[in-house]
């Protein structure tokens, strides 16, 4: 196993490292006859490297050195250093962190930041604690962030912790943390509320990294967001935003899992002219097909070079910029007296990664991890789906005899809205329109109380059943659908598996991908959680009409995120992030 937290000041390193690059010792080993990807000049040269344990000892003309106990020779491929990936939630992966690890190393990624966000919200911090201890021991170097907002909007939804100031501060205190992670209660910051406030707080007399969440934010509120001391932004929403962003001295996060903001970006760069050391890649949320079938890091390069951007920029966004906004000098930069995270690609278009090095051991070559990963950690979280089965009753909706009733309704997935709706009445009970479907969330966290329900308006036509307990960021348990009965099967199905995704349609036929694992993460490998997400996925992208840009999974995964503006329905009812609003009951008045 390889120790990618090894100290690089051990004096007995540093003198071997001095004697190496004066030629008074061998190195351990040497890449030869490749090209260095410069991400500081933004050159591309021949040059040999060579490493001493863990550290960059030289870089010297090509054929300058024989003298290594091993030799690589790269035949002119590209040298460059290991991909940082800025903001992540592996939980979106579906797998556990050592999966993860094995999975996306030989992809070229060296270190990511991970938010367990997902993973706070459903098992508080003795969940963070596990997160912290089952990225030990991994050829990947993983930088956990504290999770800032469970839940992420207090008051619109209960998720199944509650950290608040203090929390956090025991968090901070824990030298594997690197910071407070993603802030996405923005109203709380903006309007001064007293527990963000302090969570914020917390972050900054730690002096550790205070990281954002500033969806729509513009002008006096995104000035106010950023001197309550949060400093980055990946929720990029188009050009304007970016510039505004930019211009403002936000870092940015610039993410591949919504490639529809890639364009955006680089017509913002090409509009200044260069691009800012103030833009980091990163992947945010990947599914584990996606993962497996495009990669993370790597595809979001090959996203970024197809757009027209130059590829020795693209990868200092990937290196250079994410390591200084870090503050870790040993990274990102292939040079002496760094750490030696490296990874050879076979060209600056497809970026094929060939072989990859983390702290100085060779640990991938061709697509394939080649070290030993330790077992996985036990204790896991499961049981987490804490909820008696639920009945076809749930999902019906009660009101006094009258023909009609007026209801207020969610209004398009992803970005919505208010709207408003006459609906019918029979036998005591609404009649959804033919156009619309229900949307049922049930708190899984102990408390069996009745599911906050709300119609939603703008998914096309309906015609099968969807269920999910990964539903950001509460990860309560969603169901939508038409068919009480059918709605009820699926609910009672992620309950007894203990969470997960399924999709089930008239006919009886069901698919299901089973996360155990907070409700969150399979402890199976990729190809098989891949497999089982990819048929959920189809079946879900077949249960409506729906034809917008926006995948069906992702859109259900998302249509609870109480923090951000516009109706959302939660556990208690249906919310709005910007206004605080909570409706219980979606009848407006009768008819």
């Amino acid at each position: 196993m390889v120790d990618v937290t090894c100290s690089l000041a051990e004096p007995e390193l540093r003198r071997r490292a001095v004697d190496a690059a004066c030629g008074r010792a061998p190195f351990d080993i040497l890449l030869c006859n490749g090209r260095v990807a410069d991400v500081a000049t933004g050159e591309l040269r021949y040059a040999d490297v060579g490493l001493v344990g863990p550290l960059i000892a030289s870089m010297h003309p090509t054929g300058q050195r024989q003298d290594a106990t091993q030799q690589f020779d790269l035949k002119g491929a590209i040298l460059a250093p290991g991909l940082i990936d800025s903001h992540v939630h592996i939980e979106s992966s579906m797998v556990t962190p050592r999966i993860y690890a094995q999975t996306v190393v030989p992809q070229g990624t060296t270190t990511i930041c991970w938010d367990p966000h997902e993973i706070g919200n459903v098992s508080g911090l003795p969940g963070v604690r596990w997160a912290i201890e089952a990225s030990k021991g991994l050829p990947l170097r993983i930088l956990v962030e504290a999770p800032s907002c469970v839940p992420s909007a207090p008051g619109l939804e209960r998720s199944g912790a509650d950290f608040d100031a203090t929390a956090m501060a025991e968090m901070l205190f824990w030298p594997e943390i690197i910071g407070v992670a993603e802030v996405m209660d923005m109203r709380g910051v903006v309007n001064n509320a007293p527990r963000m406030t302090a969570i914020v707080n917390a972050g900054l007399k730690s002096d550790k990294l205070v990281c954002g969440h500033a969806r729509n934010l513009a002008g006096e509120n995104l000035q106010a967001f950023m001197a309550a001391g949060i400093e980055s932004d990946h929720e990029l929403t188009s050009k304007t935003d970016i510039l505004e962003k930019l211009r403002s001295g936000m870092t940015l996060e610039l993410r591949v899992s919504h490639e529809n903001i890639l364009p955006e970006a680089v017509a913002a760069f090409e509009e200044l002219g260069m691009v800012p050391q103030t833009v980091t890649l990163c992947t945010d949320d990947v599914f584990p097909d996606d993962l497996l079938r495009r990669g993370g890091m790597v595809h979001h390069l090959r996203c970024l070079v197809a757009l027209g951007m130059n590829p020795l920029d693209v990868l200092r966004c990937a290196t250079l910029n994410t390591a200084q906004r870090l503050e870790r000098r040993d990274l990102g930069l292939v040079a002496a007296g760094r750490r030696a995270d490296l990874v050879v690609f076979d060209n600056l278009t497809d970026f094929t990664p060939q072989d990859v090095f983390a702290s100085g051991v060779h640990v991938a070559s061709r697509g394939t991890l080649i070290t030993t990963l330790p077992p996985e950690l036990p204790g896991m979280p499961v049981n987490t789906v804490k909820r008696t089965p639920v009945t076809s009753s749930d999902f019906k909706i009660p009101h006094t005899e009258k023909s009609k009733v007026k209801i207020r309704t969610v209004s398009t997935p992803r970005t919505t809205h208010w709207g408003e709706r006459e609906i019918d009445l029979e036998d005591g009970y609404l009649i959804l329109p033919p156009d619309t479907a229900l949307m049922a969330v049930f708190n899984r966290y102990g408390d069996n109380s009745p599911p906050g329900l709300g119609v939603l308006e703008g998914w096309g036509d309906w015609s099968a059943t969807i269920g999910t307990t990964i539903l950001h960021d509460s990860h309560n348990l969603a169901v939508f659908g038409r068919d009480p009965e059918e709605m009820a099967r699926v609910a009672n199905t992620l309950i007894a598996s203990g969470g997960g995704m399924a999709v089930a349609k008239a006919d009886k036929h069901l698919v299901q991908v089973a996360l155990p694992v907070c409700g969150l993460l399979s402890p199976e490998n990729l190809e098989i959680v891949s497999k089982h997400f990819t048929d959920v996925r189809d079946a879900a992208a077949n249960a409506t009409t729906w034809n917008g840009p926006t995948s069906m999974i992702k859109l259900v995964t998302g249509a609870s995120l109480a923090c951000n503006p516009g109706p959302h329905v939660t556990d208690l009812g249906i919310t709005d992030g910007m206004t605080g609003d909570v409706f219980s009951t979606m009848v407006l008045d009768d008819v």
